[in-house]
């Protein structure tokens, strides 16, 4: 026996009306953005906005969501295939560099534009406990290759990650000023001449332990 449904059925697509949400703040950032913004981009009215998503806030932990899953999602593929360290955090830069500068979306990325100007405690933290956790994963991997023997002994692994997590953030904003992808990676380019290097004799000793 069919059950009778209760209520009025939503008359709008939700990944549709999400991923609206999702551009209005990474274009404006989290402060900017107002709920009329979002009710007039989302095409839906504010009561449908608090019913679907929640407050403001809320709605805004779900874009953080589906950002870092699909325009974000570049950097986890690029330290989860590539085979050494320098090669991950270059692959990172460089992708960072196209998907930044892309046609079709906001330039730059959500994380960093939308702390821009904010005020609402419990935004700005998530976000810096985000950016944080990215340099602590570039920290992590990088520590992986000193101990295979890619990078010399004494190498700070915390420091070289702060130090790809300052280029990194120092793209999203270039490229919201108008550098273009050719611009950036040029910046790639100069970034990673300072990448330390492993004596020929520590490369060698990795090699033929793994």
């Amino acid at each position: 026996m069919a059950t009778k449904q209760r209520g009025r059925p939503r008359s709008f697509d939700r990944e549709t009306a999400l991923e609206k949400a999702l551009r209005q703040f990474w274009e404006h950032g989290y402060e900017a953005t107002t709920v009329s913004d979002l009710t007039r981009e989302m095409g839906i009215g504010a009561p449908s906005l608090y019913a679907a998503f929640g407050d403001k806030r809320t709605l805004f932990g779900e874009v953080l969501v589906r950002y870092a899953g699909s325009y974000g999602a570049f950097g986890g593929r690029a330290l989860a295939e590539e085979a050494t360290a320098r090669a991950a955090m270059e692959r990172v830069l460089r992708e960072a560099a196209a998907v930044f500068t892309e046609p079709g979306h906001p330039h730059g990325c959500l994380v960093i534009h939308a702390a821009t100007n904010c005020t609402t405690p419990e935004v700005e933290q998530t976000l810096r406990k985000q950016r944080n956790a990215n340099i602590a994963t570039f920290a992590s991997r990088i520590q992986q290759g000193v101990a295979a023997g890619e990078l010399p002994e004494g190498t700070d692994a915390a420091d070289l990650a702060r130090y790809v997590g300052a280029v990194f953030q120092g793209l999203s904003q270039q490229s919201r000023d108008g550098a273009t992808r050719e611009d950036l990676e040029a910046v790639v380019d100069l970034a990673m001449r300072a990448w330390p290097e492993a004596s020929a004799g520590a490369s060698r000793g990795a090699r033929a332990a793994g």
